[in-house]
């Protein structure tokens, strides 16, 4: 079977979502429907990461693998030409950056080895940019956000800051935090997170709590708390503050090779 390695980028703001889903527009279903029409056969595809409905991708990664059987029988492309080819099918918000050939037991998300998340903060109403930012009109103290992620660093259990009950459901919600830092641009704070994985709605919730920190909310000693016992009693609580996912970008999937 041949395979392939897509990079890609998106603006999720009109889709369901990378996941494919049986009646709802999601951006893995817009690149099935353009490669199967190209290759006029079925093929298999597959994502590093799940980003939720409104999250965009500056580097998501993706296979592409053709069904053994079926279509026509035709040349298959060169790398370059397969680019062309899914982008001419793409609407403009998907764009395919590169195409890769690889080995057929390459798989985007098993044989990842860590992600990285960019989220964008706006402290000025913006003409622009309004999709992909998180408008915050409260002054920021970003030094006390700075503090606060500087604990995230290291292994620790992102129970509290998870969507739903992932130890019930089998995932472990134990992440090793490889990387967790501020930078302001301007008017922009922006946020790096990188780890081994990442539960559902944990980036968000961790932005959201880092900003209640910055509000001057919560302390970063309640943050501590909670991030070291997901079930210890504090004032903050990160379903209530989650983030939007206008702010939140998939910015690289790293592998080991």
């Amino acid at each position: 079977m041949k395979t392939w390695k897509l990079t890609l980028e998106y603006d999720g703001t009109r889709f369901s979502g990378w996941q494919e889903q049986a009646n709802a527009k999601t951006i893995a279903g817009e690149i099935r429907k353009a490669a199967e029409d190209y290759f006029q056969r079925a093929i298999e595809l597959g994502g590093a990461g799940r980003t939720d409905a409104g999250v965009h991708a500056l580097g998501q990664v993706a296979h592409l693998r053709l069904s053994p059987r079926g279509g026509r029988p035709q040349q298959l492309p060169r790398p370059q030409e397969l680019v062309y080819a899914l982008n001419d099918r793409l609407p403009a918000n998907i764009n395919i950056l590169t195409v890769e050939e690889t080995h057929d037991r390459f798989h985007a998300r098993h044989d990842a080895v860590s992600r990285s998340y960019l989220y964008q903060i706006s402290t000025r109403r913006t003409a622009f940019n309004k999709k992909h930012v998180w408008w915050i009109k409260d002054r920021l103290n970003l030094a006390a956000m700075q503090q606060a992620a500087s604990l995230l660093h290291g292994r620790h259990d992102f129970a509290a800051f998870s969507e739903h009950d992932a130890k019930r459901d089998g995932q472990s919600t134990i992440v090793v935090i490889q990387e967790a830092a501020f930078e302001q641009a301007d008017h922009m704070i922006l946020f790096h997170l990188t780890a081994s994985h990442f539960l559902w709605k944990m980036v968000r919730r961790v932005v959201g709590s880092l900003v209640e920190v910055g509000r001057g909310k919560v302390s970063v000693a309640e943050f501590e708390k909670l991030l070291n016992d997901p079930r210890a009693k504090t004032s903050l609580d990160p379903a209530r503050v989650t983030a939007p996912p206008s702010g939140l970008f998939l910015e690289q999937i790293i592998y080991s090779e």
